[in-house]
């Protein structure tokens, strides 16, 4: 029933317009009545939306599930990920509510209040992960700020090419800003990517420079 409001509610959307189309004209070509629409959904708004409060659910949970020793900055943009599978899961109903949107601007307000809970979310979990940081709620915000402009960035481009062409490739791609300003990198081990004929040789600040002569020359087999 939920996905067949859904449905009637696009068809009188595309055909009459949003602002035309009441909670009644939906239930009619539906074939339900008034209460079961509000079972279903709050408003007319949330209709436009049906699948976000589902998506923020899972968001939280992978958050909290996650293990406490991954890499923060790329768990988040791994929940970001999680929305634009959303969109992809259906790319012609994710294109006309794109289209619908940008017409509306009640339900523009409505989606940036959307988006403003997926921020939240990202950074509460980041603001976890940097406490007792220096600058650590700061930090937080500024990531999770930035993993959903550089994720809405790539997912209106996809909507705007009519859901056209790799779209994770895309969101992949924006998210590498992110992870690249932000994220830590890799670290390889000690002497590795170095020449072959490079020699390491870790010593003590205090020691007195014979020694470290002698740890060379023993490294070099000299010794």
């Amino acid at each position: 029933m939920r996905d067949a409001l859904v449905a009637a509610a696009f068809r009188l959307f595309l055909e009459r317009g949003y602002e035309q189309t009441t909670v009644d004209d939906i239930v009619a070509l539906a074939g339900v009545g008034r209460r079961s629409f509000f079972r279903y959904f709050p408003s007319k708004e949330d209709v436009v939306f049906p699948d976000h409060e589902r998506c923020l659910a899972d968001m939280k949970e992978f958050l909290a599930t996650g293990d406490d020793g991954s890499e923060p900055v790329g768990r988040v943009c791994d929940a970001a990920r999680m929305v634009l599978r959303m969109y992809a899961e259906n790319p012609t109903f994710s294109v006309q509510r794109y289209r619908l949107t940008k017409q509306v601007p009640g339900l523009r307000a409505y989606e940036l209040s959307v988006v403003w809970r997926y921020e939240r979310a990202l950074a509460e979990y980041l603001r976890g992960r940097f406490a007792g940081r220096r600058d650590g709620t700061l930090r937080a915000d500024v990531i999770a700020a930035a993993v959903v402009a550089a994720h809405n960035n790539a997912l209106r481009s996809w909507l705007r090419s009519d859901g056209h062409g790799d779209a994770g490739a895309t969101v992949d791609h924006a998210l590498g800003y992110v992870r690249s300003a932000f994220g830590s990198p890799p670290q390889a081990p000690v002497g590795e990517g170095l020449p072959e004929d490079v020699v390491v040789v870790v010593s003590r600040r205090d020691a007195p420079l014979w020694r470290v002569v002698q740890e060379l020359e023993a490294a070099l087999g000299r010794g």
